[in-house]
């Protein structure tokens, strides 16, 4: 798995960010059977930032935690078969890795969610870090059954790598 994690702020934090990211991004493409090595992006950034993702790309004016960017469409969520004539469009040419795509979190959020649930910063980042890695693997929360099946899915990702929520 190749990751490219960009800070473009000022933020830093107690514990080692990309090696949490691929830990959390391993773990869920395991949990899901990724039959391939995966290539995905990751962007720390402030809530100005991600409001202007949001906006731009989502037409929602407004900051969130976590915005997802798949590079596939799912037919049926964690099913990663690439249909004949679309794999210039997955993988790169390069590295032969499928590119699942593009994670951007909010640093202030990050630390306002973590504060706010009684929980570590690590445990907030690993927590939507799996959130959004479900996404990338073609999940969605927009139905209660939906929901339901995420959360226990991000639930088992963070148990299995003893991530929990006690403070740390």
């Amino acid at each position: 798995m190749t990751l490219y994690v960009e800070n473009e702020t000022e933020v830093t934090y107690p514990f080692d960010v990309e090696q949490t990211v691929e830990e959390v991004a391993a773990a869920v493409l395991d949990t899901e059977g990724c039959p391939f090595q995966a290539q995905i992006n990751v962007l720390l950034t402030d809530n100005e930032g991600i409001r202007e993702f949001n906006r731009q790309y989502r037409q929602i004016d407004r900051e969130t935690d976590v915005l997802s960017f798949p590079n596939l469409e799912f037919v049926t969520p964690g099913s990663f078969r690439i249909e004949q004539g679309q794999e210039a469009d997955c993988f790169d040419p390069d590295s032969g890795e499928l590119i699942l795509g593009d994670i951007i979190l909010s640093v202030e959020r990050i630390a306002g969610q973590a504060e706010e649930y009684g929980h570590s910063l690590r445990r907030e980042l690993a927590f939507l870090v799996a959130h959004s890695m479900l996404h990338l693997c073609g999940y969605d929360h927009m139905e209660p059954e939906e929901a339901a099946v995420m959360e226990q899915k991000q639930e088992q990702v963070l148990t299995s790598l003893g991530i929990t929520r006690e403070l740390v």
